[in-house]
């Protein structure tokens, strides 16, 4: 039978800890998968200027804090930060928002890397590039020559590249070489969009070194009051067959309708950009997977309102082709944001999500080999109230989570409520920071001052 475990991330040293720890991201080393580092906007304990990761030498049964990212602030940590590992050699790449150039109203996203787990030093500095808004870090190896070369892909919605903003940084040689490591800016969006494209841009990478990379384009966006605008978009999936390194990357899918670079999945979707629901905005929901053992067997998840709907729905289709055609909604939740897909070496799916249900927020898990046509397994990952804690910035659980694959095996990390109490925890779960599960209150390094509910990023696995 599977096993799954769930592991309140933060280390006991920090019980005391009462920071909103949203907008979670994970890497698994595949050379060594007990090596696991994740992230969140989590601020230094001491104030100091790099922002922290967490570390699990353990496959994440315990977990240690380590201060290795420049621009960090007291307040933030770092802003939008994703990690990555390659395949081989265990080196570490990170994609961030430098926090200390936000708070002078500079949006600078940063490439980092890091030569392996154990270096406590503050980690490279290979790209900084400003007005690039959500960089999401997807890395592999491939042999050239009998040595391994790294390839990351650091996608990103480039603002100071208006209107066609989906765009990946790719490296064909991160590892070893001098900053900037030989990455290039790639623009992904080939069509002419309303203003910009949407945030988030994902990729998905195969071992045989075909990559999709899937967006958001918007083709209409007006002001809706207050902060929030009425989009309407496409969602646009591109393919590159040869690793993104040519001279011509993510070129090779061209719509069937139009001729045009990148086939749309879906067109004239909306969405209410900057609305709420129990507490988190919305907006911008997307993730994409590809099986590692068919490189034509592709997954796309977004999220869109539905109708009159004052939330969203969110929706997975399924490309058998490399994405030229796509099959109806093999998925639909209702209220709920923040999918991610992933596929392991048995062609299962993984699909996690957190859905608004019954004033809680309730995170899942989904495993199938079909499709949804039979019954998946499913596990209740957590369900606490959406209205605890108080919001104090966006985002509040996070623009999004992450699942990854290594083999057979599931990881994954979302932010959440950390009240300790295990009806919130169906399956179970370990905390690290002393917790008191009878009276379900969170208690300090003293084990007696009590401490207020707030925000931790909860790390899952599942075992076959």
């Amino acid at each position: 039978m599977p096993t799954l475990t769930i592991v309140d991330i933060t280390p006991v040293a920090l019980s005391g800890d009462r920071t909103q720890d949203a907008e979670p991201s994970l890497a698994v080393n595949p050379q060594h998968p007990e090596e696991i580092v994740a992230t969140a906007f989590t601020p230094d304990p001491m104030g100091g200027p790099l922002a922290p990761v967490y570390v699990s030498t353990d496959g994440g049964n315990t977990w240690v804090m380590r201060s290795i990212v420049p621009g960090g602030t007291a307040q933030l940590g770092t802003g939008d930060i994703s990690v990555g590992f390659g395949s081989e050699g265990g080196a570490l790449y990170a994609g961030i928002l430098n926090a200390e150039a936000s708070l002078r109203d500079i949006l600078r996203m940063q490439i980092l890397r890091s030569p392996d787990i154990a270096s406590a030093a503050p980690m490279e500095l290979l790209v900084s590039r400003d007005r690039a808004d959500q960089p999401w870090v997807e890395a592999g190896s491939v042999r050239v020559d009998g040595s391994a070369r790294d390839r990351v892909y650091v996608s990103n919605n480039d603002l100071g590249r208006l209107p066609r903003t989906a765009a990946v940084d790719v490296s064909g040689n991160a590892r070893t070489a001098p900053a900037p490591a030989g990455f290039r800016r790639t623009v992904v969006e080939q069509r002419t969009p309303s203003g910009q494209d949407g945030p988030p841009v994902r990729t998905a990478l195969h071992p045989d070194g075909t990559v999709y990379a899937v967006f958001e384009s918007w083709t209409d966006a007006t002001a809706g009051g207050g902060d929030i605008v009425n989009v309407t978009f496409d969602v646009v999936v591109t393919r590159d067959d040869n690793g993104g390194v040519g001279a011509n990357p993510f070129e090779d899918l061209k719509d069937a309708d139009d001729s045009a670079v990148g086939r749309r999945v879906v067109t004239r979707r909306s969405e209410r950009f900057n609305a709420f629901m129990g507490q988190e905005r919305l907006g911008g929901d997307l993730s994409i997977a590809v099986d590692p053992t068919d490189a034509a067997s592709v997954w796309v998840a977004w999220c869109d309102r539905v109708g009159g709907q004052m939330g969203c729905t969110l929706h997975v289709r399924h490309s058998t082709d490399g994405g030229q055609t796509w099959s109806r909604d093999v998925r639909t939740v209702t209220d709920a944001k923040n999918p991610a897909l992933a596929a392991n070496t048995d062609g299962l799916l993984g699909f996690a999500c957190q859905q608004f249900k019954q004033r809680q927020w309730v995170t899942a898990l989904e495993l199938t080999a079909d499709d949804w046509q039979s019954t998946p397994e499913r596990h209740v990952l957590h369900q606490a109230p959406a209205a605890v804690p108080v919001a104090r910035f966006l985002s509040y659980l996070g623009d999004y989570i992450r699942l990854l694959t290594v083999g057979r095996d599931f990881y994954g990390v979302f932010s959440g409520n950390n009240t300790p109490d295990l009806a919130d925890f169906p399956e179970g779960v370990t905390y690290q920071r002393h917790a008191d599960f009878v009276h379900h209150q969170l208690l300090d390094l003293d084990n007696v001052t009590r401490v207020p509910t707030s925000i931790d990023p909860f790390f899952f696995h599942r075992t076959p």
